[in-house]
């Protein structure tokens, strides 16, 4: 499409990506066909083509108003359209840029502003999530019911195996996954073990920060990029195989940590070194002889939730189903599993009822196969999921160790 971006914006980095994404868009549509909000709300302006025209006129010098901020906060960034897109249009950076564009122009109300002041100051940090989670717990017969649900039960986890001085690969620890659902890290690091991979966290590592970045602080979000790659470093120069990130949406992030910090002289080639060395776990096992695991899945019928992080920030797809089937669990067939579940990122606390209609679909989805267990790859989708499923909702890997 054709485009006119204000010169003082054109003549920064942002401007001139945010311009040749926008070209790079013919304004085809295919994208709505997969959009959850705009399958919800049936509004041209709450899908991608619509975004992307809201975004394009601000950027040409149209005043944004309350109006097109809340538009842009409508969308989950699911990716899904990124999928679709015969044009390959980066919609994701593109809203990045738009959204933070828009928020500099348009005041929030305070309440807004509180809530996304806390979301950036709470989850991103362990240290303070433990004790919240662990009042949250004492307290959940007194809560209301929107938030006991969202309290994640305490269940036992396994220790971590010893190393044995095989194979090196580093894990991203320091996420509010930590404390929510450490299971999945343990089993990773578990089942690793078993085929002779030793699984390592780096104390000093945190939040990837896509939470902040996405949320608006996007400051914050890339001194948390900087603080780990910092962290990783020393291993990755000391031969580590991989990075690898148990949750989809971080993984999404630190894949992209080479393009978010191009631009910075001090990180740039570290941040590319980093982004080319994450994986996801699925990446890895699919490749690995899975004999020393046996056959825990014992005809076990499982749903896979596939995180839109997953399947379409990564572009990961039919890769965790083959291992399960592998391991001997039989994946149902899950209608419409390209569309979110809902949960994507902080979008659960802040479009709370958007939010709980694509929960409600996506569980019906999930469970029309009557599954013993719901596995999802996310631990924002599967705290989400299981506030409202049937059946237990956990992190596939812990199905490994089962």
């Amino acid at each position: 499409m054709q485009t006119d971006i204000l010169p003082e914006f054109l003549a920064t980095t942002e401007g001139r990506e945010a311009d040749a994404i926008l070209r790079a868009c013919v304004h085809c549509g295919f994208c709505t066909a997969t959009c959850p909000t705009y399958q919800l709300l049936g509004d041209e302006l709450d899908g991608p083509r619509g975004r992307i025209y809201q975004i394009k006129v601000v950027l040409e010098g149209q005043t944004p108003t309350r109006i097109t901020q809340l538009h842009l906060d409508r969308c989950l960034t699911c990716r899904a359209c990124e999928t679709t897109c015969p044009s390959g249009v980066k919609y994701a950076r593109l809203a990045d840029i738009g959204r933070h564009y828009v928020d500099e122009r348009v005041t929030r109300p305070w309440r807004e502003r509180l809530l996304r002041r806390l979301l950036v100051h709470l989850l991103p940090y362990p240290g303070v999530m433990h004790p919240v989670l662990w009042l949250g717990r004492i307290a959940r017969p007194l809560l209301p019911t929107a938030i006991r649900s969202k309290i994640p039960q305490q269940r036992p986890v396994a220790a971590w195996p010893r190393p044995a001085a095989g194979r090196r690969m580093l894990a991203l620890a320091g996420c509010v996954q930590s404390v929510a659902t450490p299971q999945a890290n343990v089993a990773a690091a578990r089942a690793l073990a078993r085929l002779g991979v030793d699984l390592i966290e780096a104390p000093k590592a945190g939040c990837c920060g896509a939470l902040a970045y996405h949320v608006g602080d996007q400051e914050a979000g890339l001194a948390a990029m900087r603080r780990n790659i910092d962290a990783w470093w020393p291993e990755i120069e000391a031969g580590c195989e991989a990075v690898l990130v148990m949750a989809s949406g971080c993984g999404t992030m630190i894949k992209e940590y080479g393009e978010v910090l191009a631009q910075d002289p001090r990180y740039a080639q570290k941040a590319a070194r980093v982004a080319a060395l994450a994986r996801d776990p699925s990446e890895v096992l699919a490749g690995e002889d899975l004999t020393p695991l046996g056959a825990p899945g014992r005809g076990r019928k499982v749903a896979f939730h596939s995180p839109c992080s997953l399947q379409h920030g990564q572009q990961i797809k039919l890769v965790v189903e083959p291992i399960l089937a592998r391991l001997g669990f039989v994946p149902t067939l899950v209608p419409d599993s390209h569309l979110c579940c809902g949960s994507a990122g902080t979008y659960s606390i802040t479009q709370p009822r958007l939010s709980a209609q694509l929960k409600a679909n996506k569980l019906a989805a999930l469970e029309s196969d009557a599954p013993e267990v719901i596995a999802t790859a996310n631990v924002g989708c599967q705290l989400h999921l299981g506030s409202g499923a049937q059946v237990p909702v956990v992190h596939w890997l812990e199905l490994i160790e089962s």
